[in-house]
């Protein structure tokens, strides 16, 4: 064994800062390079004309994984956050005068399955007591391997387990074994959306987020998903993590299969371990000499990427009518609007897309007597993306979002910004401009994943939505502590030797 103790970790996302802040308490002395100028990485904030943006994550689902998180060092969500459960948990558009809400509470869920296909109620307690099965193997076991070996996953148990789970059967199939309604099948495919695939490529395994959706409920951080964030960066400063922002990496140095140190535009810093919590290919690409490259151009134009978004962040200067914190419009077919995503690329002619108005829960988000609307269509990476094009899709989306809630908006609208590919490229490195990572389809699962270490830096780890278990923040999070785990196991830390 090898001691090792100065961690440089590339980005503070979620990862970024779970892997610094386990490796900190571990006793390994850590700094953070951040490329922008606050930490968070995609879960950014901003603040503007009195209203406070959230960039990226709105959902906050699995309270356990956060909670689990910060109990691993004595602390709870409660000492940085204060949590609310959303009822309803959010509410579905399908047509003009067409909206449901979601409800929180599993006796009015079972109801309103009812009104749409009869016994339905009794079929989706028997899919929830299945998908809990999952979420329990899934979230607490599968999710914590590092996925180096097939060894991993060679106990008699584990495998049983992993043929009851329906890895190899589709959540498409899997949905329509117990409901035929449309508008069911609709509301339980839903969920699968934020894992990056069809459901048709999606495993149903992942019936464990229905679990998450309806049993474990939605939930909402007061003042915003940045309080995560800012929570994290306390703990993090708490157990001596430090951070240096405005630090645009332009190279790792390697010296015989072992990274040295990390250069940045302002300075170079020595380095025993490597953690990169950045774009996974951006770091291999651009980062690393070519002989120190673990995968092919080849190998990474063949991977199935997740959606990229079109963002857009309003203030209205009104309190808006028919809107909850959470409102999805499935006013058109999801098939054409995904085929536009993953088969055919291109902009869509008819997407569905999501609202988020935080502001109907906390007053602290917006301006007294206005609205906070945070809007997202789902588009296919790689796209060209151009101001005209933009300016497009605000008024097709705005246009259906005042007639499907009866309003005038786009009149009120004091403070507009948009967000899609190029400025998730410029800000986050990422690769063909996505948003959510890699997709969980079956042969981007588990040890088919890329590594989360370098298979030719012996000291190179990586972390976040590329790499195990994938992407969303709760996998993230636990991304970061998985490969906390997996150094301390190969450089252990000279005092503690």
């Amino acid at each position: 064994m090898v001691d090792k103790s100065k961690v440089i970790v590339i980005g503070s996302g979620f990862s970024g800062l779970s892997a610094a802040t386990c490796l900190a308490d571990q006793g390994y002395e850590v700094t953070v390079l951040e490329k922008n100028s606050s930490p968070g990485g995609r879960a950014r904030s901003f603040q503007a004309k009195g209203f406070t943006f959230d960039m990226g994550p709105s959902w906050y689902w699995m309270p356990d994984v956060f909670e689990s998180y910060f109990s691993k060092f004595g602390k709870s969500t409660s000492d940085y956050y204060s949590l609310k459960r959303l009822d309803p948990s959010y509410a579905v558009i399908f047509g003009e005068d067409d909206f449901v809400e979601v409800p929180a509470s599993m006796d009015q869920m079972r109801a309103l399955f009812e009104q749409w296909e009869k016994g339905s109620g009794q079929k989706l307690d028997e899919f929830l007591e299945q998908a809990a099965y999952k979420y329990e193997v899934g979230i607490n076991q599968l999710v914590y391997k590092p996925s180096r070996s097939m060894s991993e996953f060679v106990s008699l148990k584990l495998l049983l387990d992993v043929l009851r789970m329906d890895v190899f059967q589709s959540i498409h199939k899997h949905i329509r074994k117990f409901f035929q309604h449309e508008r069911i099948i609709k509301l339980m495919e839903f969920p699968i959306l934020f894992l990056g695939a069809l459901p048709e490529n999606t495993p149903a395994l992942y019936s464990l987020m229905n679990y998450a959706d309806i049993s474990l409920g939605t939930w909402y951080p007061m003042g915003g998903m940045y309080k995560i964030v800012e929570g994290m960066v306390q703990l993090a400063e708490e157990k001596g993590v430090k951070f240096l922002y405005n630090q645009n990496v332009q190279h790792i140095e390697v010296a015989q299969g072992v990274a040295t140190g990390v250069k940045t535009d302002a300075a170079f810093y020595e380095a025993d371990v490597v953690v990169a919590s950045a774009d996974y290919r951006h770091v291999e690409k651009a980062l690393l000499p070519k002989s120190f490259q673990s995968y092919s151009d080849d190998y990474w134009d063949k991977r199935v990427m997740a959606p990229s978004s079109l963002l857009f962040y309003l203030g209205v200067n009104k309190k808006l009518l028919n809107l909850q914190h959470h409102n999805l419009f499935f006013d058109e077919d999801f098939g054409p609007h995904a085929h536009e995503i993953y088969t055919d690329p291109k902009w869509p002619e008819k997407p569905l897309f999501y609202v988020s108005a935080p502001s109907v829960t906390d007053v602290s988000v917006a301006p007294e007597g206005c609205e906070n609307l945070f809007v997202l269509m789902p588009v296919a990476p790689g796209l060209q993306d151009t101001d005209d094009m933009r300016e497009y899709y605000y008024n097709l989306l705005m246009e259906r979002l005042e007639k499907l809630t009866k309003q005038e908006i786009r009149s009120a609208v004091v403070y507009k910004r948009s967000y899609a590919h190029r400025d998730f490229i410029h800000d986050y490195n990422a690769f063909k401009g996505n948003a959510y990572g890699l997709a969980n389809t079956l042969m981007q699962t588990a040890i088919l994943k890329p590594s989360l270490k370098s298979r030719k830096v012996n000291n190179l780890f990586y972390t976040g939505q590329l790499t195990v278990p994938g992407p969303g923040v709760p996998p993230s999070l636990i991304s970061g502590q998985v490969v906390a785990i997996e150094i301390a196991k190969e450089f252990a830390v000279p005092a503690l030797v």
